[in-house]
């Protein structure tokens, strides 16, 4: 194993990792330019973590070098693409998988739509995606009442009290998806508690044990992770055998996926898979909007009177979602200021061409989505959170193009979008969101952004 990533093996290491794991990969030159490999056996592992991520390591990469670069993972030879011109041409017609439920799915051992018959991969997308949307829908009444609670508890809390934004974007994003994917059981805060400690001793391995065995080096932590998930797959087991063969008022995630006569197996893994990605990608894009917010009152007023207009005092409704055109535009805007996930990976499994460059198959693709999404190029002021931008097709159409708005958004974000749609209409009619003076927000560069320390606000009543 990698003696040095014992010490730095992150988020980003770990896709890569997984994906090479599942995948034969090349070990061609391309004659792409890029780096060569600081150390024979390492590639150029050494550099990403000198640069303390693999998202910082790729910004300094096309820096450098421009929009197609190569690297050496290991002995792989890796390609990132870092514009958008660059990313329109880049065209594989061939199956690939999704870089999240990749990872997650090899750290789990967990086997199921990998690699497996087209048809029936298509078939579990579908489902997969249309267990989201009827979740959404009938569980959205239990989002309005996630949304007010919080607001119950924000509205208690002095002025001059901060706010642990985190933590309480965390709670408030696992009760939202374990009730609309695993049903009433998770209305026992007990029940969220358990899953919480069990979702953080999984979540906590991941960038750990995989690249550098230290979990099977280590008993404890190794019995730490496997009886969490031992946990966590048992209570999924208990949700499987109370929904089988029942027609329930209120769907869940797992009613779509029981309904598509898939495997007990497989359901199992599809919604644990949803619930620890839906869990996370709900959460930090509800902290990253709630921050930004505190940022700028132009955007927050502005948020609010389109709430206001729209909705007046009455409570959001399923229909009314579509309406908020602003809110929508600030959330987009989060996910490109935040960077949310700042890397995406395509395996080319036939040879292709991007610009004048060939990429030889079996190559590792990376989209370097977090240097495309600061690209000035690209999006004016990159730096600057103006959610206006989007009132620019152009831009939302680059947007979706990387996967964040449209028909080619992940299902967990499409989830956490309405999520935070509901908790902000709910919030920021009733509160102003300040900032903490003098805090100031470093980002974690994981598989999904993150504040690397406690984001901290305060709120005070609106009159």
């Amino acid at each position: 194993m990698l003696d040095f990533v014992i010490f730095a093996a992150t988020f980003l290491l770990l896709l890569v990792g997984a994906v090479l794991y599942l995948y034969p990969a090349s070990r061609q030159a391309s004659g792409i330019p890029g780096m060569t490999p600081t150390d024979e056996k390492d590639g150029n592992l050494p550099d990403i973590v000198t640069c303390g991520s693999l998202h910082e390591f790729l910004v300094n990469l096309h820096e450098k070098y421009g929009p197609v670069v190569s690297y050496w993972f290991g002995r792989h030879l890796v390609i990132s693409l870092g514009s958008i011109d660059v990313l329109k041409q880049h065209i594989n017609p061939n199956r690939t998988s999704d870089p999240f439920e990749t990872m997650l799915k090899s750290l789990l051992r967990y086997q199921s739509g990998l690699g497996g018959d087209v048809g029936e991969s298509c078939l579990r997308k579908k489902l997969y995606e249309t267990g989201v949307a009827k979740s959404l829908q009938s569980n959205f009444p239990v989002i309005q009442k996630l949304s007010e609670e919080l607001l119950a508890k924000w509205l208690s809390i002095p002025e001059s009290q901060h706010v642990p934004l985190s933590q309480h974007m965390l709670g408030f994003a696992m009760k939202a998806v374990t009730q609309a994917a695993m049903g009433s059981r998770f209305e026992d805060d007990q029940e969220v508690i358990r899953f919480r400690r069990n979702h953080d001793a999984i979540w906590a391995e991941i960038g750990k044990g995989f690249l550098d065995g230290s979990l099977d080096k280590s008993e404890t932590r190794k019995k730490r992770y496997e009886n969490a998930l031992m946990e966590m797959e048992l209570v999924l087991k208990k949700v499987i055998k109370e929904r089988q063969g029942r027609n329930l008022s209120r769907h869940i995630f797992i009613d779509s996926l029981l309904q598509g006569n898939q495997s007990d197996k497989q359901v199992l893994e599809d919604t644990m898979i949803f619930s620890l990605a839906g869990s996370i990608i709900t959460a930090k894009l509800c902290t990253w909007a709630m921050y930004f917010l505190t940022t700028s009152k132009e955007v927050q007023q502005k948020l609010y009177k389109e709430l206001d207009q729209i909705l007046g005092k009455g409570p959001v409704t399923y229909a009314k979602i579509e309406q908020l055109r602003y809110c929508r535009q600030v959330l987009c805007e989060t996910v490109r200021t935040s960077k949310l996930t700042p890397i995406a990976a395509r395996l080319q499994e036939l040879e292709g061409r991007v610009d004048q460059h060939i990429i030889p198959k079996e190559t590792l693709v990376l989209y370097a989505l977090g240097v495309v999404l600061q690209d000035s190029s690209a999006w004016p002021l990159p730096y600057k959170f103006d959610p206006d931008r989007f009132d620019d097709e152009t831009a939302m159409k680059n947007l979706s193009l990387l996967g964040f708005s449209g028909s080619q958004e992940c299902p967990e974000l499409r989830f956490a979008y309405m999520v935070a749609t509901v908790l902000l209409s709910v919030v920021v009619r009733k509160l102003h969101l300040h900032p903490v003076e003098g805090q100031v927000i470093d980002i974690k560069y994981e598989l999904v952004t993150s504040p690397k320390e406690e984001a901290w606000i305060t709120v005070s009543k609106r009159n």
